[in-house]
């Protein structure tokens, strides 16, 4: 733009301005203001204008990717409640943060320590350090015990998908707990990663004692993609990226070799500190999985460059006194393997 054309257009150029006065605000119009700001600040508030939109379309599902150390870091409430409100419908997640919220359902309490520490000293004392976090090592070894005793109550005979075994785990577990409000809210909840976890530490206790029960991660990536296959539209959100952020991403190119594409998902957000620069899928840019197919070349597309711990109770809160809640979220039935999604008001 010339100097001519911002003299012509200093109207429009105020309203671009990136400037913020100081005032008494909600927590969503303190997100209003900074989507008119520059950098990660105006990506963030950005972020929630296009979930707030998304929350709003009569048909879509939303699948939310969480990695990181979300729970122990102290968010599991909130990602419940995100769950339970349906501004999710869909959870792709590490199997380390369900077992800390598997863990904290059981009475486990994570609390904030020194990053600092005598590591050695913690050994000695029985405490687990992440970062600035501690836990009782006898606290996650008794999460580990309840999963091996909860498989052993399984039918071995029968083979289930990572969505079948979070939903009866789910059953027992306290509603402000992510496996509970998933489990009575209808939520499925995909671990492909399962074996990398302590849940799979306890599922090979169990196993070690003759008690094999097999969990088949094809059979997941069949489910996670009918559920693509047959939405209206999609919408992803990412905290962090790691295996959940490909695992939601690959049901687009499954439903394009089977014939089933709808074309990318229309809304994409995440909130990482990775960096596309280096070539990971963590960090790569959603115009990137556009030449994929996987994100629609038209789709609403933000990347907030942050840490989630911070992002993410700004943007769930802000979301919530924005009053927006869901007229039909989908409905999944599961019958022999085939998904009946519908749209259905709540």
């Amino acid at each position: 733009m010339t100097v001519k054309d911002h003299r012509d257009h200093s109207g429009d150029l105020e309203e671009l301005a990136t400037t913020m006065k100081m005032e008494d605000r909600s927590i969503r119009q303190l997100a209003m203001e900074m989507a008119k700001l520059g950098f990660q600040a105006g990506s963030l508030g950005r972020s929630v204008e296009a979930w707030e939109r998304m929350l709003s379309e009569d048909e879509i599902t939303i699948f939310l990717g969480l990695a990181g150390a979300m729970v122990p870091a102290g968010l599991r409430k909130l990602v419940a409640f995100m769950v339970s409100e349906r501004l999710v419908d869909c959870v792709v997640s590490t199997g380390a943060n369900l077992f800390h919220d598997l863990c904290e359902g059981l009475g486990v309490v994570h609390y904030r320590g020194d990053p600092l520490a005598d590591d050695a000293r913690l050994r000695e004392e029985g405490i687990d350090r992440i970062f600035d976090v501690y836990v009782s090592e006898a606290g996650l070894q008794k999460g580990d015990r309840y999963i091996a005793e909860f498989v052993k109550g399984l039918d071995p005979g029968q083979s289930r998908s990572s969505r079948e075994l979070m939903e009866i785990l789910g059953r027992e577990m306290p509603a402000n707990t992510i496996l509970g409000s998933a489990s009575r809210a209808g939520v499925p909840i995909f671990v492909p990663a399962l074996s990398d976890s302590s849940i799979g530490i306890g599922i090979v206790l169990a196993w070690r004692e003759g008690h094999r029960i097999v969990v088949d991660q094809i059979r997941d990536v069949d489910e996670i993609s009918q559920i693509t296959e047959k939405s209206s539209q999609t919408g992803v959100v990412f905290v962090g990226g790691g295996v959940p952020k490909n695992f939601i991403q690959q049901t687009k190119v499954v439903a394009d070799l089977c014939g089933r594409y709808r074309g990318g998902h229309n809304y994409a957000i995440q909130y990482t500190i990775d960096s596309p620069h280096f070539g990971g899928l963590s960090g790569c840019s959603f115009s990137e999985g556009v030449s994929w197919g996987k994100i629609a070349k038209e789709a609403r597309m933000i990347q907030v460059f942050v840490d989630a711990t911070i992002a993410l109770p700004l943007v769930v809160h802000a979301l919530n006194e924005c009053g927006t809640r869901r007229k039909a979220p989908p409905s999944f039935a599961w019958e022999d393997g085939e998904l009946s999604l519908a749209y259905d008001g709540r």
